[in-house]
């Protein structure tokens, strides 16, 4: 993130030595150390916190779109079901038709052709 070159940081440190004193330097750098962890457990948290929430929305979104697809593959379903038992009534109707017709027949009396004495 920063780039020091290692002059840089002695610089740094003899100007902090000479500012804050020899005394309370170590108490400074812990301090200084233990607020860089908090720092960096924080950007990380914030990191992971971002990373998750942009999980969730992609999967929302999956979510969203399988359920459209299983919708429009219910309403093909239900429409190619409506189809077939359309066809099956009209196939029913025909067959009782059908019966119908050949009962009718059946009730007719044969004639008897003319020549025949039996």
């Amino acid at each position: 993130m920063f780039d020091f070159s290692f002059s840089e940081l002695v610089v740094v440190l003899l100007v902090a030595l000479v500012v804050i004193g020899p005394e309370r330097l170590p108490k400074v750098a812990r301090t200084l150390g233990h607020l860089w962890g908090r720092t960096q457990r924080y950007i990380n948290k914030m990191k992971s916190d971002i990373s998750r929430d942009m999980e969730l929305e992609e999967l929302r979104q999956l979510k969203n779109k399988m359920q459209s697809e299983a919708d429009t593959l219910e309403h093909s379903v239900r429409q190619a079901t409506l189809e077939v038992d359309g066809e099956v009534m009209k196939l029913n109707r025909d067959l009782e038709q059908a019966v119908e017709q050949s009962q009718t027949q059946e009730q007719k009396p044969a004639k008897i052709p003319a020549g025949d004495t039996k």
